[in-house]
């Protein structure tokens, strides 16, 4: 098989790592050929906070992911988040040179640098400068100009910008089992990449992602990404609260969490009974299940609420024609769904990857989401001319390169 013909998506993530292999088949079909998914030590809300940890961990998971698909792996696409991933929208104008001429590449990016100039904390940067219309002499909903004849050229941008500090410790973490990074992206744009249709960004629709250590979300108006960020909150919290509330370890909470939580109560009758896992000194007891439900119910509320809150500052909230679609581990939290329905009042469906084929039972899921869409991002990178493994002294210089131009490809 030939090596060109394999895409790997790395989803370094709060509490787990997942790495996908695809293949693309004769007639385009991205097929999975092999996975694996192992404990994330050594993140905390998505950022690297022990490296050895996070090298240990990505490498089991890579390991695993080889013996199952017979190959051996060299390169990864990753996707990044953490709450340090912050973004704005800008306008940026530029004349057409020359006056009254096609609009070609070169206004575009004039552009497009001058919706980024603005003023950002020396520890950050834009990393992602994502299009979301163009306005000719006036015109406006335009989504690609090139070739079209103007004089003043403005460009609606979607400005992501983080810690460069998080981008760099992730890559030396993987650099450190033996890997290549070809790329890295955005993890709810890789998601997005995974799960939505052309119809529900064309209609508007609010992608929540919501992980162990964050909940990304993003909005999409009219085929473009109106607004995106990164809380660091998630599942873990609620995993912490379940804890601290019933005095219980977290590996205990974290199991009670799964197989007897619900995030809305009243989905809950107040007979029903669960076991508390015994612990040292303390014997296993049965408790009132609307008990769990409740300490689950705070934090699932707050987090779906900060989300409603941020959407609505944004003003397009009645331009959400296609509803809301939830993905990653927490969304399979029982109520979910109903308690999304019942705070935004709009429809709400489970997220999981799609037009893949191989493995397909298997990654059934949300929690795959983020790699899935990270190997589709793959091959749309090397259709386009990718560079097969940036490495080497100015890898990261290369990277950031990208994350700022791939969003125009994609996008």
């Amino acid at each position: 098989m030939s090596e060109n013909e394999i895409v790997v998506g790395l989803d370094v993530g709060t509490t787990k790592v997942c790495a996908i292999v695809a293949e693309r088949t004769d007639e385009g079909q991205i097929r999975i050929i092999g996975m694996a998914k192992g404990p994330s030590e050594g993140l905390r809300k998505g950022c690297v906070i022990n490296i050895e940890s996070t090298i240990e961990s990505i490498g089991k998971v890579i390991d695993e992911a080889e013996s199952m698909a017979g190959i051996e792996i060299n390169s990864v696409f990753a996707g990044i988040a953490g709450g340090h991933i912050k973004s704005i929208n800008s306008r940026g104008v530029t004349p057409v040179n020359p006056e009254g001429s096609e609009i070609d590449e070169e206004d575009i990016n004039r552009a497009i640098n001058a919706a980024k100039a603005i003023s950002i904390p020396l520890d950050r940067e834009i990393i992602h400068s994502i299009p979301q219309e163009f306005i000719v002499d006036g015109q406006s909903g335009i989504k690609d100009p090139r070739g079209m004849v103007g004089v003043r050229l403005e460009a609606q941008v979607h400005l992501v910008s983080g810690a460069i500090t998080s981008a760099q410790n992730l890559i030396k973490c993987i650099h450190r089992t033996g890997l290549e990074v070809e790329d890295i992206v955005l993890e709810p744009l890789a998601s997005a990449i995974a799960i939505l249709t052309e119809e529900e960004k064309q209609s508007g629709v609010i992608l929540i992602d919501i992980g162990g250590g964050t909940t990304d979300f993003l909005l999409f108006v009219n085929g473009s990404i109106r607004h995106s960020d990164i809380l660091a909150i998630g599942g873990d919290h609620v995993t912490n609260d379940i804890a601290i509330g019933m005095k219980i370890p977290s590996i205990k909470a974290e199991e009670i969490k799964k197989k007897f939580g619900c995030a809305l109560s009243d989905m809950v009758k107040k007979d029903e009974e669960f076991v508390l896992p015994g612990i040292v000194g303390r014997s296993a007891q049965s408790l009132p299940r609307i008990e769990l439900c409740n300490i689950i119910e705070l934090r699932m509320e707050e987090i779906l609420t900060l989300v409603k809150s941020e959407i609505e500052h944004t003003g397009n909230c009645h331009l959400v024609g296609s509803g809301i679609v939830l993905t990653g581990g927490a969304s399979l939290l029982s109520g979910t769904i109903e308690m999304a329905q019942k705070i935004f009042n709009i429809p709400v469906k489970l997220g999981k990857p799609r037009n893949i084929s191989g493995l397909v039972e298997v990654l059934d899921s949300p929690i795959y989401s983020t790699g899935v869409g990270l190997t589709q991002y793959g091959f749309r990178y090397r259709d386009e001319g990718g560079v097969k493994r940036l490495g080497g002294r100015n890898l990261f210089a290369k990277i950031m390169k990208r994350m700022r131009e791939w969003f125009w490809e994609y996008f």
